[in-house]
C-alpha cells in the first residue's frame, strides 16, 4: 500500500504497516527518533496502523508535537516513580503545559523538596529500565471496577465522567499503567532530559469546593543541552521577576484588603503615566479620539452584548438596593460602553472610520488563587480603542494598525509573531456573518506580506482575531496586542450609519489593542529590561550626587536645570560617601548620575556616570541637559 509523506511524495509500505514501520522505510536515523506520528493530521502512537493512501507525518523529538509527547509521557513517568515511592498516592490528572507538565497527587501529606529528589532519581531509574509504553483499549465497567479495585476513586470518577461514545484508553509501562487518550513516546528510555520544579497545592478539578491535591510541576526536552538552557531561562527569570524588583525598585505594592488590584508608588505612577501619556500621543497622531465612559451598568447592557449569559461568572455585579438583585456590574470590557457611545449620535459614512480610544479602569473577578503580581489582577486598565468604519476600510484599518503596534513595540525593543484565530465552538453570531469576517480580516493580514500562524478555534466569542505575541530578551513569549473584526456587535446594538445612498447600513467594528493591559504590560517591560529602563521610561532619569554637604547647593541648582527641561532629576543629600550613593542609584537602576564637587562647582560641569559604562568624563550641565532631551525624545533604548 502507499501513504502520502509531507513532502507530497508517496512511499510503498506493507500491509497493515505501523508509522514505526513507515519511519523505518525512510531510514535508520528516523527509526530510531521517531516518538509518534500522525495520520491525516492526528497525533497517533509509534505502532499505530497507516490505512492505505494516508498523509503521514513522523514526529520526532526537536518537534512542537515531540516535545508535547516528551512532556506528557514524563508526566506518567513522574506518576509512575510518585506511587512506587509513595504506596497508596492516587493519581489524578496530569496535562501538558507551556515548556512542561505537571500531575495532581492525592496523598497523605504534601511532598517537600528532599520528595521531589527521590521522586526525580526514581524517574531516572525508571527511564533508564526502558519499559516498553503500550495503549490498551479497556471495556468502561471494568475499567471503573479496576481503579476501584486499586484504591483509584479519581480514575474511576474521570471514567464515569466520559462520554459514553469515548473510547477507554490504559497505558502501560513495566507493571504501572495509567488512564489516558495518548499518545505516548514507544518506551521510557526516549525520556532522560526533565527536571522537577516545584510543589504546590491544587484542588481536585480546580473547584475549591473539592479535595485538596498536591501538584508537581516539572520541564522535559528533547535533550540535556535544551533543558539546561531552559533551567538557566527559569534563573534569569527569577532575577527578573517583576514582583521581585518592584518592590526593590518601589514601584508598586498590594494590600490584602485590595486583593488583585495594585497600589502604585509615586515611582509606579511615573512609568504608568509616562506608558499611558505616550499611548495618548501616539492615537492621537492616528486619528483617534479619547473618550471615558461609565465604569458601573445595568445588566440590560450585558444582556445585549451577550456577556450575561457567556461571562457573567467573571463580572463584579452589584446589588441594586430598589430591585433586591444583583442587576448592575462593574465593567469587565469597554466594547459594549463604545457601542452604547457610538449609538447616541446619527453617522454619516462621510465621518467613517470613527476611532474611540480609552484608558478606564476596568474589574474582572478573577479566582484569588489564580492572582499574581501585576499579571493578572482584579482592577485594570486597557490601551482600549474601537474602530467604526465601512467593510472596505477595514484593511486599511488593519494595516494603519499594524503600523502603530509596530512603532509601539520599537520604542520598548519588543518583537512579535502574528497569530489568526477563527471562530471558537461557544460564539455568537451566525456562520454568514463569521464567514465574512473571517475571510475580511484574513485577507488584510495576508496583504502586509508577513509570516502568521493560523489557531483555529481560538477567536473571540464574538468574532475573529490577530494576536501579537512578543518576545522579550530572554526569549519568552507573551500575547500582547491584539484586533479583533466584529460584524456581530452592530446587530445587537444596532448600530448604523447613513450611506451614500441614503439608506441605513451597518459599520464594521474593529476592537483593538497594544499593551493590553496596563498592568500586564508593565510586568512585561519590568521583567523585559530587568527593572533598568531605557531613560525615556526611568521613573528617575538622572540624580545629582553631591560629594559633601558644601556642593548641596550647587547640586541642587543643577537639578532644577535638568527638571526646568522636563528631565525627571533628584538628588540624594545624604551623608553616605560618594561610593554609597553611586551603589544607591545603581540599585535604583538610575541611567545617569550626575557627580558634583569642587571642580564641577567652580566650572558648571557634572561628572557624568552612567548605569552602564562606568565614568563619562566631565560635561558642561548645558550639554548633559542637551544630550538627556535627546534621549528622551528620540525614545532611545541605550544610552548612546
Amino acid at each position: 500500500m502507499n501513504v502520502q509523506l509531507p513532502d507530497g511524495s508517496t512511499r510503498q509500505v506493507p500491509d497493515g504497516a505501523t508509522i514505526a514501520d513507515v519511519a523505518a522505510s525512510i531510514g535508520p536515523r528516523l527509526a530510531k527518533d521517531a516518538l509518534a506520528g500522525k495520520i491525516d493530521g492526528k497525533v497517533v502512537d509509534v505502532y499505530a496502523k497507516v490505512p492505505d493512501g494516508a498523509k503521514v507525518e513522523i514526529i520526532t523529538p526537536k518537534s512542537e508535537d515531540g516535545l508535547e509527547v516528551i512532556r506528557h509521557s514524563t508526566a506518567h513517568l513522574m506518576a509512575h516513580a510518585v506511587q512506587e515511592l509513595f504506596p497508596g498516592t492516587q493519581v489524578t490528572i496530569g496535562p501538558v503545559i507551556e515548556n512542561g507538565f505537571f500531575y495532581d497527587f492525592a496523598t497523605s501529606r504534601p511532598f517537600s523538596d528532599e520528595d521531589l529528589a527521590r521522586i526525580e532519581e526514581k524517574m531516572a531509574e525508571l527511564a533508564k529500565r526502558d519499559h516498553p509504553v503500550k495503549r490498551e483499549e479497556w471495556e468502561r465497567n471494568a475499567a471503573v471496577e479496576h481503579f476501584e479495585s486499586i484504591g483509584e476513586k479519581y480514575k474511576a470518577e474521570i471514567i464515569r465522567d466520559l462520554p459514553e461514545s469515548e473510547v477507554i484508553s490504559v497505558y502501560r509501562q513495566g507493571d504501572w499503567k495509567d488512564l489516558c487518550r495518548g499518545p505516548h513516546v514507544p518506551s521510557t528510555g526516549k525520556l532522560g532530559a526533565f527536571k522537577l520544579l516545584s510543589v504546590a497545592g491544587a484542588y481536585w478539578r480546580g473547584d475549591s469546593r473539592n479535595e485538596m491535591l498536591q501538584r508537581i510541576y516539572g520541564t522535559a526536552w528533547a535533550d540535556k543541552k535544551d533543558l539546561e538552557a531552559h533551567l538557566e531561562r527559569l534563573e534569569q527569570a527569577k532575577a527578573r521577576d517583576h514582583r521581585k524588583l518592584g518592590k526593590e525598585l518601589n514601584l508598586f505594592h498590594f494590600h490584602p484588603y485590595a486583593p488583585g488590584a495594585a497600589f502604585w508608588t509615586p515611582a509606579g505612577t511615573t512609568l504608568y503615566n509616562t506608558l499611558a501619556e505616550f499611548m495618548r500621543e501616539v492615537t492621537r497622531e492616528s486619528g483617534y479620539l479619547e473618550i471615558k465612559t461609565p465604569l458601573l451598568f445595568n445588566k440590560g447592557l450585558w444582556e445585549i452584548s451577550g456577556h450575561w449569559g457567556k461571562y457573567r461568572e467573571n463580572m463584579f455585579l452589584v446589588l441594586d438596593s430598589e430591585s433586591g438583585e444583583h442587576d448592575f456590574s462593574l465593567k469587565p470590557m469597554n466594547c459594549p460602553s463604545h457601542h452604547l457611545y457610538y449609538g447616541m449620535a446619527k453617522h454619516s459614512y462621510r465621518e467613517l472610520p470613527l476611532r474611540f480610544s480609552t484608558q478606564d479602569v476596568l474589574h474582572r473577578n478573577e479566582a484569588s488563587g489564580t492572582l499574581g503580581g501585576l499579571t493578572r489582577v482584579r482592577q485594570f486598565a486597557q490601551d482600549d480603542a474601537h474602530i467604526y468604519c465601512l467593510e472596505s476600510q477595514v484593511p486599511d484599518e488593519v494595516k494603519r494598525f499594524v503600523a502603530l503596534l509596530d512603532r509601539v513595540y520599537a520604542s520598548v525593543g519588543l518583537e512579535y509573531t502574528a497569530k489568526f484565530s477563527t471562530r471558537p465552538p461557544q460564539r455568537i453570531g451566525d456562520d454568514a456573518l463569521w464567514d465574512r469576517a473571517e475571510a475580511l480580516l484574513e485577507s488584510a493580514l495576508v496583504s502586509l506580506g508577513r509570516p502568521y500562524e493560523k489557531k483555529e478555534g481560538e477567536g473571540a466569542f464574538y468574532g475573529p482575531k490577530i494576536d501579537f505575541d512578543v518576545s522579550d530578551s530572554i526569549g519568552r513569549k507573551w500575547q500582547l496586542g491584539t484586533i479583533q473584526l466584529d460584524y456581530n456587535a452592530p446587530e445587537r446594538f444596532d448600530l448604523t450609519y447613513v450611506g451614500e445612498d441614503n439608506a441605513p447600513h451597518r459599520p464594521a467594528v474593529l476592537h483593538r489593542a497594544i499593551y493590553g493591559s496596563f498592568e500586564r504590560f508593565i510586568a512585561i517591560l519590568i521583567e523585559h529590561f530587568a527593572g533598568a529602563f531605557p531613560v525615556w521610561l526611568a521613573p528617575v532619569q538622572a540624580v545629582v550626587l553631591p560629594l559633601s554637604e558644601k556642593f548641596v547647593d550647587y547640586g541642587r541648582s543643577v537639578e532644577e536645570k535638568l527638571r526646568a527641561a522636563g528631565i525627571r532629576a533628584a538628588i540624594d543629600e545624604s551623608n553616605e560617601k560618594l561610593g554609597a550613593k553611586i551603589r544607591h542609584a545603581q540599585l535604583q537602576k538610575v541611567p545617569l548620575m550626575l557627580v558634583v564637587g569642587e571642580k564641577e562647582a567652580a566650572s558648571g560641569t557634572v561628572s557624568v556616570r552612567k548605569r552602564t559604562g562606568g565614568d563619562q568624563g566631565s560635561m558642561p550641565v548645558d550639554e548633559i541637559v542637551q544630550q538627556t532631551r535627546r534621549l528622551i525624545d528620540e525614545r532611545s533604548l541605550t544610552l548612546d
